[in-house]
């Protein structure tokens, strides 16, 4: 039985199926994401949504959906599905869906009385072509397929309503069409391998509702143009492929093309291929450059979130190179970022104060991987420069004291990873000293000190290992309580006592300030306060302010991010301390945690992870459909878990 499989009885039940997401991405910006019977349910949903750099950063949906009509005998059958204001479907296409499995490349199969019609779509890579392919298994009299596109043409972010700018106009291109509705955007081609019929018939259907964007508390309607439909005749066992793509293609080889899209897709048949896909779904190439896109469907590439998921969505997967490929676009950031220069690459955040920190862990982890001389002959001289850099006061917000720590003001704005805003404040408000910042601060010396003593250089060396043995005495005396938790942050006078999981990094790190019994005691706490089948909580159910249900209109939704919420990413330092300190007797143990993460397989967006997860019971899973920091965090700890398995 495939992994990724769904029956009849799920299809039809629009409580099951429409709360399940499918994403393709083509790994340059673009993708293809609805849910798994072709309901749009969010505005960021569409079949081919596409950056558009002459208009914004942002991506936009040019074609919304694709509806199919089986039609015998003069009778009409449409497969499709929309959702309309008042809670009304139509027309219920889902009700013809036998079964739907996505293990290679997502299909679905329809039965119409005698007809039985099987979908399978692909997005091509490095190219804003979607390509579906239907296939006429069976059927007892003549067949034919009408296709009936529906355009948008807007920004995902924002709806399109009926009005008389939007242009009618169209071309005949071969085996199709070309269209545009407004001045600025590409042309959208719209090409099938057969010969057909176009019937323009242009119209608005009004009144498409989006549910997901009503639990927002965002608005949720709009209306979306349809320009006519296609038609064309389908023999029994015969397939036709469409395409629709910002520029025209020879439809003569379109079967070939899907063919050999088909052949390049890796199986999702089984909890580590599903997040070896989705590791992919995040790689994103400009030109020579290479990035990773922080999550789907609204997230961009942010500096904190590449540093931290590089590692587990390269290295954890043997995907060497591509790290490597990254870290070039990411080390020219960073200099450039460094030298006061102009960015020349699409990374945001790149200033925030624990950037620098985490790109050091980031190389930290390629050492481990590719070997300490390969490491310091590629990245060496960066991880001085950061070091550097940082202790001669030269970041905006990320100052030295005497003391070893490192300081950084964020009460005014958000700069660590709980980034939450309202009112234009912090809801976390964390500022001075920052527990991971430090804990960072402290392996990355230590860190730096081992590369200098490898390189020869022992003067170096000696002098950041005794700055390092500053910082860990500052550490301990200025975080430590007497409860065995570390305060979250100081700042002066003010201590923030809150029970937070940013602790759990001074615990798992290689080079740690805390001794093994501080280790273990930071463990506990988190353990018993923090720990979910979903990750660890952002703030303990014990804490003043717990609110661990992320629902509700936006500004609801901001005060509850980080406020109680469950992070899986988090889980991969909580279990990476757990190996550490525990080794094989806590084997089984994350095994089992492991196992609440591959029940997400089948549910929200197939074969990934989602942004985060309510704290309390059932840990719904919310945010972002698909999280780069959680998968590869859940990819590196099962890279951990198959290390200690097979230590000696």
């Amino acid at each position: 039985m495939s992994y990724l499989r769904f029956e009849k009885a799920v299809m039809t039940n629009l409580q099951e199926s429409l709360r399940r997401e499918l994403l393709r991405t083509n790994r340059s910006g673009a993708y293809s994401c609805s849910t798994i019977v072709d309901c749009n349910t969010r505005k960021y949903h569409g079949l081919l949504v596409v950056p558009v750099p002459e208009l914004d950063d942002e991506n936009h949906v040019l074609l919304s959906s694709l509806d199919v009509s089986v039609i015998q005998h003069g009778a009409e059958f449409n497969l499709g599905l929309h959702k309309y204001q008042g809670n009304n479907f139509s027309p219920k296409g889902h009700k013809y869906i036998r079964e739907f499995d996505c293990d290679k490349v997502p299909t679905t199969l329809y039965r119409v009385g005698g007809v039985l019609l099987r979908k399978e779509v692909v997005f091509q890579h490095y190219e804003d072509r979607i390509l579906l392919r239907y296939t006429l298994v069976d059927a007892h009299s003549a067949t034919t397929l009408r296709f009936k596109p529906f355009l948008a043409f807007r920004s995902v972010r924002q709806f399109t309503h009926e009005n008389s700018t939007a242009s009618r106009e169209y071309h005949p291109v071969t085996n199709g069409i070309r269209t545009c509705m407004y001045a600025g955007y590409p042309d959208l081609y719209m090409q099938f391998s057969k010969k057909n019929e176009f019937v323009f018939q242009p119209d608005w259907y009004r009144g498409v509702e989006y549910p997901k964007e009503q639990e927002r508390g965002y608005a949720s309607n709009e209306d979306l143009y349809v320009p006519g439909y296609f038609e064309m005749s389908i023999k029994k066992g015969e397939s036709i492929v469409f395409a629709a793509s910002t520029s025209a293609i020879s439809t003569t080889g379109l079967k070939a093309l899907f063919e050999e899209e088909v052949q390049e897709r890796a199986p999702r048949d089984n909890f580590f291929h599903c997040l070896v896909n989705a590791a992919h779904q995040f790689h994103k190439r400009e030109k020579e450059d290479r990035y990773l896109l922080a999550g789907y469907p609204w997230f961009k590439c942010r500096a904190r979130d590449t540093f931290i998921s590089l590692p587990g969505l390269t290295l954890a997967i043997d995907e060497q190179d591509y790290f490597e490929l990254v870290m070039q676009t990411a080390m020219r950031g960073l200099r450039e970022f460094m030298n006061g220069e102009p960015l020349s690459v699409s990374i945001y955040e790149i200033e925030q104060p624990d950037v620098l920190l985490w790109a050091v862990w980031a190389i930290q982890q390629y050492a481990k991987h590719a070997g300490k001389e390969a490491c310091a002959e590629r990245y060496g001289d960066l991880v001085d420069e950061i070091i550097d850099y940082i202790r001669d006061a030269k970041h905006p917000n990320l100052h030295p004291d005497d003391n070893g720590l490192l300081y950084s003001n964020g009460r005014d704005k958000a700069v660590t990873w709980m980034n939450s805003t309202a009112n234009g404040r912090p809801v976390v408000p964390r500022s001075g000293y920052i527990v991971e910042f430090n804990a960072l601060w402290y392996n990355a010396l230590r860190f730096a000190a081992a590369m200098a003593a490898d390189k020869g250089n022992a003067e170096r060396a000696a002098e950041l290992e005794e700055h390092a043995e500053v910082c860990k005495e500052s550490f301990i005396d200025t975080f430590l309580n007497q409860y065995g938790y570390l305060l979250d942050y100081v700042d002066g006078a003010a201590m923030d006592w809150s029970v937070r999981p940013n602790m759990i990094f001074a615990a798992a790190f290689d080079y740690s300030p805390l001794n093994q019994d501080q280790k273990k005691s930071v463990l506990d706490v988190c353990t018993r306060e923090l720990l979910t089948p979903k990750g660890l909580r952002s703030l303990s159910p014990k804490s003043g302010g717990y609110n661990p249900m992320y629902v509700g209109p936006q500004t609801q939704r901001d005060y509850a991010y980080h406020q109680g919420t469950a992070w899986p990413w988090l889980g991969g330092f909580y279990m990476e301390a757990c190996l550490k300190l525990y080794r094989r007797t806590r084997l089984s143990f994350i095994e089992r945690q492991m196992v609440g993460y591959e029940d997400e397989m089948n549910y929200h967006a197939l074969g990934t992870i989602s942004e985060l997860f309510d704290g309390n019971p059932p840990f719904h899973g919310r945010g972002a459909m698909s999280f780069a920091m959680n998968v590869a965090e859940i990819l590196r700890t099962l890279k951990l878990l198959e290390k200690y398995t097979y230590q000696k």
